[in-house]
């Protein structure tokens, strides 16, 4: 049964005594084990039972899926406009960002010139007392002329812009009414569409 040699397995030789007393004590012939099928022999086959059982969902569980479901479309209305107000939250704080830098290196008189123009709309409010139009045209329009007086490049720049933007929608607005008041009524139209051959 075992082929002993004494430098291989030393503590081995002591222990075959056992061995053999082992299989005599057993009646000497064993009788042969059925054959084995593959199935048995495979290392990877599948277990009978699942090692893990799902447990079955709790209320609370169910309650927390339910409400997913009732959230699920506002949470991707908010992600449409978390997309469409993070550009616009973005250049607002570089144009915070850029503000302060100016402010920390501020030209001469800077200081000055902002406390006047900011004098001039307290003004403003101070003589619109009474009417709320008063009150927003007063303090706009002072500030206006204070700042246009200390910064005229910059005055003549933003009124050019503004200004061929008011003519763009004069226009268009020019253009709409035109379209709404026009003599030709559709009966007219209909007519002359009817006599053209």
């Amino acid at each position: 049964m075992f082929k002993v040699t004494g430098g291989a397995m030393p503590g081995a030789a002591r222990l075959l005594p056992l061995v053999w007393a082992a299989e005599a004590a057993d009646g000497g012939e064993k009788e042969p084990a059925a054959p084995l099928k593959l199935d048995d022999l495979s290392l990877y086959s599948a277990p009978q039972k699942p090692l893990y059982v799902e447990p079955a969902a709790g209320q609370l569980e169910e309650h927390v899926a339910t409400l997913r479901k009732l959230v699920e479309p506002y949470t991707g209305w908010c992600q449409v406009t978390y997309g469409k107000l993070k550009p616009k939250v973005e250049k607002l704080v570089q144009s915070g960002n850029d503000s302060y830098v100016y402010l920390q290196n501020h030209p001469k008189d800077f200081y000055a010139r902002a406390g006047i123009i900011g004098f001039t709309g307290l003004l403003g409010l101070f003589l619109a007392r009474g009417s709320r139009v008063k009150k927003l045209i007063y303090p706009a329009g002072l500030m206006t002329v204070t700042a246009s007086m200390y910064y005229p490049a910059e005055a003549v720049t933003i009124a050019r812009s503004t200004g061929d933007a008011v003519y763009g929608y004069a226009v268009r607005g020019f253009a709409a009414a035109e379209k709404i008041f026009s003599p030709q009524s559709k009966d007219e139209k209909s007519g002359k569409a009817e006599t053209k051959p």
